[in-house]
């Protein structure tokens, strides 16, 4: 097991998992500039794709014909693999510029101030220069779309820079956040129809709710760090009331969710993927134990299984269409 990083010694981030491929495949002097991508942590690029793969699943299932090929109510392979690569770059360099800008605050936390930047094994030229080539590949995706996606992208920017100053600010910092990792559910409709409308609007909206609810989980595990250096957030907000606040959350995600998919005219099977979503959520809010941060850290992470769910039951509505004139 590599050991905690300090400013005496290499080793992993105190949050990152022990034995992580980063670690056994890339050399030490890469390890910092893997840590500040966290490509040792893949959920932040997960629940950052999500909302792209929905929005682009979505838009190939919408207002679908019975004489649709199957090929046609699916989202393009081509089109999910730049989603894949644009949120492992992006992800990568909205947490490199997070960390250059709170490098003071983590450096107080426990929980983060073995990242690279505090614990002194990269500069900030340096993590300035891998910030750059991560966004020079972000825009290289960004331009394989057509002109109005293209627009779309850049705007996110706007939101993107401004998060890591929220926290500062004002008790909803996860609503910024929820703002810039829901971008993709406008993205998606936005690449195959050149365009937004409704349906891509309310997923985005239901997206923005889904973020709040699992990163005020997230939050929960530094909330007495966070209240000694000053950090807000929606974990210190909520309290004790956090499991009523995630109930009204993750209950709006599910029906703006359903709202745009009944707006797209998805097929009807694609609402089992909600249901078994839904069943998900609740067992987050049900188990949690917010003065358990192991846990809140397993509930945070199980969102993934959330996407897969959504994404999976668009999947299943598009073949049901397909399907059905043979049955």
């Amino acid at each position: 097991m590599e050991p905690i990083q300090s400013k005496a010694a290499q080793g992993r981030v105190a949050d990152a998992p022990s034995g992580h491929w980063v670690y056994r495949i890339l050399p030490r002097w890469l390890w910092s500039y893997a840590q500040l991508a966290r490509w040792d942590r893949p959920i932040g690029w997960q629940l950052l794709l999500w909302p792209c793969w929905w929005s682009a699943a979505l838009a190939a299932s919408a207002y679908p014909r019975p004489t649709d090929p199957l090929l046609s109510l699916l989202p393009a392979p081509w089109y999910l693999v730049l989603f894949l690569i644009g949120a492992i770059a992006m992800r990568g360099a909205g947490c490199t510029y997070n960390d250059l800008v709170d490098q003071d605050i983590d450096n107080q936390v426990e929980r983060t101030r073995s990242r690279p930047l505090p614990a002194g094994k990269v500069t900030r030229r340096q993590a300035w220069a891998f910030l750059v080539i991560q966004a020079l590949i972000g825009l290289a995706v960004l331009l394989q779309f057509n002109s109005f996606a293209i627009l779309l992208g850049i705007c996110s920017l706007a939101v993107v820079a401004i998060y890591p100053f929220m926290k500062r600010f004002t008790n909803w910092p996860q609503l910024v956040l929820g703002l810039a990792f829901s971008w993709g559910a406008l993205m998606g409709w936005a690449v195959e129809f050149g365009d937004l409308d409704g349906p891509p609007v309310m997923l985005y909206i239901g997206s923005i709710l889904w973020v709040i609810g699992y990163d005020t989980i997230y939050a929960h595990q530094d909330k007495e760090d966070d209240a000694i250096v000053g950090v807000r957030s929606t974990a210190r907000l909520f309290g004790d009331n956090t499991k009523t606040w995630l109930v009204g959350l993750y209950g709006g995600a599910l029906v703006c969710f359903a709202i745009a998919f009944a707006s797209a005219q998805a097929p009807v099977p694609a609402l089992a993927g909600l249901v078994a979503a839904g069943a998900h959520m609740a067992r987050q809010i049900t188990v949690l134990d917010i003065d358990d941060p192991d846990q809140c850290m397993l509930l945070f992470r199980s969102n993934n299984q959330v996407g897969w769910l959504v994404f999976l039951g668009l999947i299943g509505g598009a073949l049901w269409v397909a399907l059905k004139p043979l049955v």
